[in-house]
C-alpha cells in the first residue's frame, strides 16, 4: 500500500482544526493519565478524527494511537506495516498555549517509518516526507521540497523545552554545534528537516509516537536518526518507549 499524501495531509489538517476548537475555546481542561501524562479534549477529538479518517481510507491497515495504544504486542507482533498516530503531540506545550504542538501521522512498514506527515495547527503549517521526497506547505500555499543542511560548518542543535537533560548537553560538544533552540513537540524533527537546525539528541525515554512521523520527514530530507549505539530506531517493539537516540545532518 503506498499511502496519498494528500489524503493523510488532509486527514492531519481535519485533526489540527478540531484541535484548534479547544485551544481557543476560554478553558482547557485537563486529566492525568495512568502513565502521569496530561490528556486533554483535543488529544481526544484529534485521535477521533484521525482513527475514523484513517480507517475509512486504509480499512485494511492497523492502527496504534497514543490514545488507543493499549493494544497487547500478541496482536501487533504480526503486524508488517500499521499506522503510528500522535493525536496531539506536545499537550504540555498546548496546556501552556505557546502553540508549540503537533498532529504526527506515520506510515510504519517493517519496523521502520516509510510516511509521515505532522502539521502545525496554530501556524497552518504542513510537513510530509517519503522516499519520494520531504515537502513543507504553508497555510495551503504552494508546496515546497525542502532538504537538509549539509554544508553548513556551524550548527544548530534544538532540544525538548519540557524534557531537558545534562547527558544531551554533554553530547552536543562531540558536535559543531554553535547555537541551540529549544521547542516543543516534533517540531524539533521539521526544523532539521528544512535546514534550520542539524542536530536534535534525546536522552530520556519517548514513545515510538512521538518519533514516527518526525523520522520519516527528517529521514526524507536526508537526516540520519539512530539510537545512542548506532543502530536504527525501529517500531513494534514489545515495550513501545524508545531509548535514547540522535537525529543528525
Amino acid at each position: 500500500m503506498k499511502p496519498n499524501a494528500e489524503i493523510l495531509s488532509a486527514i492531519a489538517v481535519a485533526a489540527g482544526k478540531a484541535i484548534m476548537t479547544v485551544y481557543n475555546g476560554p478553558s482547557v481542561e485537563v486529566w492525568v493519565k495512568e502513565d502521569r501524562s496530561p490528556l486533554t479534549l483535543a488529544d481526544q477529538l484529534s485521535h477521533e478524527v484521525i482513527v475514523s479518517a484513517l480507517k475509512a481510507h486504509y480499512p485494511d491497515v492497523p492502527i496504534l494511537s497514543e490514545e488507543g495504544a493499549s493494544i497487547p504486542y500478541s496482536e501487533r507482533k504480526n503486524w508488517t506495516e500499521f499506522w503510528c498516530v500522535d493525536p496531539l503531540d506536545g499537550t504540555k506545550e498546548f496546556i501552556g498555549r505557546n502553540g508549540e504542538f503537533t498532529v504526527n501521522i506515520a506510515l510504519i512498514r517493517k519496523r521502520m517509518p516509510v510516511f509521515g506527515v505532522i502539521y502545525v495547527p496554530c501556524q497552518d503549517l504542513l510537513y510530509y516526507g517519503d522516499a519520494d521526497g520531504c515537502y513543507k506547505q504553508v497555510a495551503g500555499g504552494e508546496v515546497v521540497r525542502i532538504h537538509t543542511d549539509q554544508t553548513s560548518s556551524s550548527w544548530t542543535a534544538v532540544g525538548s523545552r519540557s524534557h531537558a537533560d545534562q547527558a544531551e548537553q554533554d553530547l552536543l560538544k562531540k558536535y559543531p554545534v554553535d547555537r541551540q533552540v529549544t521547542i516543543g513537540s516534533s517540531l524539533k524533527f521539521c526544523l532539521i528537516a528544512e535546514g534550520s537546525a542539524h542536530l536534535y539528541n534525546r536522552k530520556g525515554p519517548t514513545m515510538e509516537w512521538d518519533t514516527a512521523a518526525g523520522q520519516a520527514i527528517a529521514e526524507a530530507a536526508g537526516a540520519v536518526m539512530e539510537t545512542d549505539l548506532h543502530t536504527p530506531l525501529c517500531y513494534n517493539k514489545e515495550s513501545l518507549t524508545n531509548g535514547s537516540f540522535i537525529c543528525h545532518v
